[in-house]
């Protein structure tokens, strides 16, 4: 199909550009492309590092037939996507850890962070393809794909694999349903089920405890040391 493609050598942030343009109508599938950006967003206010020409930055416009409340359940959808992307693109399986990253061996690989304005639903896409290594602050918990399978890989190819991908899952949560992504996504990810966690940002401090599945509208289920157990809206998790 024919796709609105908008490309920059520099922008602030692709999601503040397809938000704009989503505002002025642009139809679904409209992608923004960026070689750097200054200011990537990533989850709770946290910068996305967007070294020049050496990752992917995109942000989609989607105009999913869904009701605000499904917006945690795109998420996932958009990671399964991406994990099928860089299969096909890169050769590498992937790991998924609720609700939004991409992971090999562990560390962090790609992010997705989805927005709704009005009507549309912007998905802010990261994956490190090309970098070679990482700020100290990131160096533990960041990898790329030329780190992981020891060579560069085309960011355009990607970018149509992703493309390509986003339009499936997107569909799938359509036309399947919320149970179709919640079953394909605990069993693609080792931390739906059986993981012990460490939880940020809840309102009592950090949760822990060990992940309990997914329930129905694809927010994660932790079940704490005294047999109690917690539903994670949103928040960080990491290994406990």
């Amino acid at each position: 199909m024919s796709r609105r493609i908008e490309r920059f050598s520099t922008i602030d942030s692709t999601m503040h550009e397809a938000a704009r343009l989503a505002a002025e109508g642009a139809p679904a599938g409209t992608a923004v492309v960026a070689d750097e950006q200054t200011a990537g967003i990533g989850r709770h206010g946290h910068a996305w590092h967007s070294e020049r020409r050496a990752g992917l930055y995109l942000s989609v416009i989607l105009r999913p037939a869904l009701e605000p409340s499904s917006l945690p359940l795109l998420t996932l959808a958009l990671g399964l996507a991406m994990a099928d992307a860089i299969r096909i693109a890169a050769g590498l399986a992937c790991d998924l850890r609720w609700p939004n990253d991409v992971l090999s061996r562990g560390r962090k690989l790609a992010g997705i962070l989805v927005q709704m304005h009005n009507s549309a639903a912007i998905a802010g896409i990261g994956i490190n393809v090309n970098h070679e290594s990482f700020p100290k602050h990131l160096a533990e918990e960041a990898t790329s794909l030329r780190m992981e399978t020891g060579c560069e890989h085309s960011r355009e190819t990607l970018l149509e694999a992703v493309l390509l991908a986003v339009d499936g899952s997107s569909r799938m949560l359509v036309e399947d349903g919320p149970q179709a992504i919640v079953d394909l996504f605990s069993i693609r990810s080792s931390y739906v089920r059986g993981r012990r966690v460490r939880v940020a940002h809840q309102d009592d401090g950090d949760l822990v405890g060990v992940t309990a599945g997914l329930d129905s509208r694809g927010f994660l289920i932790v079940r704490k040391d005294d047999g109690s157990e917690s539903l994670v809206l949103a928040g960080g998790v990491r290994p406990a």
